[in-house]
């Protein structure tokens, strides 16, 4: 019911006055923290999916170098090596909580602070007070399009605010006596590329795996990772998926920028054994593996899937999928291509429920089972349709044999579900 008064409020207020309240949020909030963000290197990351991987990889080698380093990102709060799940049900916190938070790093240490920056939070000016110093993109996919008038256009633009801020956020910082140039890092291999660097920097990096300053190759996966080389140095990530091959190459460009190591680089990659909720490993000495991924879009289920087919490749496991969607007026288009997908890659398919919000839960999984069983599923034999995500990944679990890989995905590490807008 609140959602629907607030949704009905917004309607009958002007554009202009919306914008206008949140910008004036964002500089209350700011002020009243004392721009904490002023007094730390700022990193920004923005872009579809990814994010919270990258912000990881800089988070684990900037504290592998001996920079305290706080983290806000959909997967999970850091400040320092001290962890707090995100319970906000958003990428980016509201200005005040934002604020607070970043305020909280200064306090306990932090030289460093990676802000995961959605297009929401730049639409409603929640990254202005933030005195960004890198501004990082990943990749753009159709996502979140409803809060863009249904366009990809004004989808880019709205990330765009990112970079065009990035030399408006103030003087250029120090550490250790250096100055640090404002910075962007742009993904390569993005056909949206251009407009990114379009905008002004001091500094610009390009990375990918298909080209860029920072490049991976001679690239090597399997269950345990992957291995690789930027230039004439060996790296290794020790999470599955040759994606987060990807997901690291920001961490290598920042650290390049602070004169760190590749020695230091590689223990800080190697070492982070895991993402809360991030192609996550379950482990209770069962006899099949078990996955925990946020992956709930076309292009995030299809890398999934897609690592999961080399996991089982040299057995004769089967992949057992766990899926579903988002509600709320989340982008609905998305439901029948997921749908589409585990229905050509997964042996077994279990819908279920994600974040229903004000939707009805049902028609939400038939739109994803409906195009499941145009690949061939049928219910009851390898589709299984479940409202209580308790219940589907039980027999997700149920389904298993020797060798099977189980993948629970659409939450990653959230604690809570939203349903009828509780």
């Amino acid at each position: 019911m609140f959602q629907k008064i607030k949704n009905f409020i917004k309607k009958l207020t002007p554009n202009w006055v919306l914008s206008l309240y949140h910008l004036l949020l964002a500089k209350i909030a700011s002020t009243i923290y004392s721009n904490p963000s002023s007094k730390m290197i700022i990193i920004g990351i923005t872009g579809t999916k990814g994010k919270s991987s990258v912000a990881s990889f800089i988070w684990s080698c900037l504290e592998e170098a001996g920079y305290k380093t706080g983290v806000a990102s959909t997967a999970i709060i850091k400040i320092g090596k001290e962890e707090f799940p995100n319970t906000y049900h958003m990428t980016m916190p509201g200005r005040f909580t934002l604020q607070k938070l970043l305020s909280k790093m200064y306090k306990a240490g932090c030289k460093f602070a990676i802000v995961e920056t959605t297009s929401e939070g730049l639409k409603q000016w929640r990254h202005i007070g933030i005195n960004y110093d890198y501004a990082i993109f990943t990749n753009l996919y159709p996502e979140h399009l409803p809060s863009h008038n249904n366009s990809m256009e004004e989808y880019k633009k709205a990330k765009g605010k990112l970079f065009d801020y990035l030399m408006k956020t103030g003087p250029t910082k120090s550490l250790g006596g250096k100055n640090i140039p404002k910075t962007m890092i742009i993904n390569n291999d993005s056909q949206n590329r251009d407009f990114f660097l379009s905008f002004l920097a001091d500094k610009k990096i390009t990375y990918g795996i298909n080209s860029g300053d920072i490049r991976a190759t001679n690239i090597t996966s399997d269950e345990n990772g992957s291995i690789f080389e930027v230039g004439t140095s060996n790296f290794a990530v020790s999470i599955p998926g040759e994606f987060n091959v990807e997901n690291a190459l920001p961490a290598i460009a920042i650290c390049h920028t602070l004169e760190i190591s590749d020695q230091i680089i590689a223990r800080g990659l190697f070492n982070l054994k895991t993402i809360p909720g991030r192609m996550e490993i379950i482990s209770t000495g069962q006899t099949f593996k078990v996955y925990v991924d946020y992956a709930h879009q076309k292009e995030s289920m299809e890398a999934l899937l897609k690592t999961a087919g080399q996991i089982v490749a040299k057995s004769t496991g089967r992949i057992i999928l766990l899926l579903g969607a988002e509600g709320g007026g989340r982008d609905k288009a998305k439901r029948p291509a997921m749908g589409k997908l585990a229905g050509q890659l997964a042996d077994d398919v279990i819908i279920s429920n994600v974040d229903p919000y004000e939707d009805n839960p049902g028609g939400i999984i038939e739109d994803i089972a409906k195009a499941t069983e145009d690949e061939g599923k049928v219910r009851g034999k390898n589709l299984f349709c479940i409202e209580d995500r308790r219940e589907g990944i039980r027999r997700a679990l149920s389904l298993a044999q020797p060798n099977d890989v189980v993948f629970i995905t659409g939450k990653g590490s959230e604690q809570s579900m939203v349903i009828g807008g509780k």
